[in-house]
Parts: C-alpha cells; structure tokens; sequence
C-alpha cells in the first residue's frame, strides 16, 4: 500500500489507542470522535495526514448528548489535518433506518463549539461538540 509508506505505526489496543488521542488531540478534534475497541493497529502518515485504524471487529457507539448510533468498521482510513478529517471510510451514522457513509468531519475554526460531519450523499449533520468529549 503506497499511502502507507513511511507511516508511523502502533500494534496492540494500548499504543494504538494512545496514538489514535493524540492525533485528534494533536489536530483539535474532539477526543471521543473514535471509541474504539480491541485495536490492532493504527498508523499515520506525517506528510500526507493518512492515517489507519484496525480493529478486532465493528463497533457501534451510542452518542448519547445527541442520541445518535455511530458504526466504526474494523478497518477506518481517512486524511486527518487541522480540525478536519476527510476522505473518511469505514464510519456511518445511523439516520432513521438508513446508514449513510460519513465521509468528513469538519471543526468548526475559529471554536463555535460545532462539529460538522458530511456524508457522501451530500447531507451535512452539525451536532455539539460536547457530544463527542472522551468517554461520552
């Protein structure tokens, strides 16, 4: 995989995990963006900002501030840089019974306390940024 040359990478739950919170922390993204569970690998690319998540299995994580189901596949790839993630694969929220693909997340700069995450389908969700503290 060439988008993974010279990319940095963490084995095991502890150490991925710990590097998947400094990346956000790192871009100011909300820390609990990506409750993962049972992490196999992440891996981040400094100069282009592609990054990996590997995890055991799917997990579903309920937001509970915004009531909201957010599915992480086992395997997530994005870009990550300043208060954004894009080309974002492998998360979905669930909207009434469907699942559409979340394809960005977007900080509001300068703070506004917003998060905005866009899916292929064109629909924007904009939700507290509360929502997405550690541990939510």
């Amino acid at each position: 995989m060439a988008e993974k040359e010279g990319g940095i990478i963490k084995k095991g739950h502890e150490e991925g995990l710990k590097m998947a919170v400094s990346l956000l922390e790192e871009f100011g993204l909300p820390l609990g963006l990506l409750p993962l569970e049972d992490v196999v690998e992440v891996g981040f690319v400094r100069n282009t900002g592609y990054f990996w998540i590997v995890q055991k299995k799917k997990v579903e994580h309920n937001f509970k501030l915004i009531s909201k189901l957010v599915s992480y596949d086992s395997q997530i790839t994005g870009y990550v840089s300043k208060k954004l993630i894009k080309k974002l694969k492998g998360v979905k929220a669930k909207e009434l019974m469907l699942w559409p693909p979340v394809s960005e997340i977007v900080v509001d700069e300068p703070p506004t306390g917003k998060v905005h995450f866009k899916s292929l389908a064109g629909i924007t969700k904009t939700f507290p940024v509360e929502a997405f503290a550690a541990g939510q």
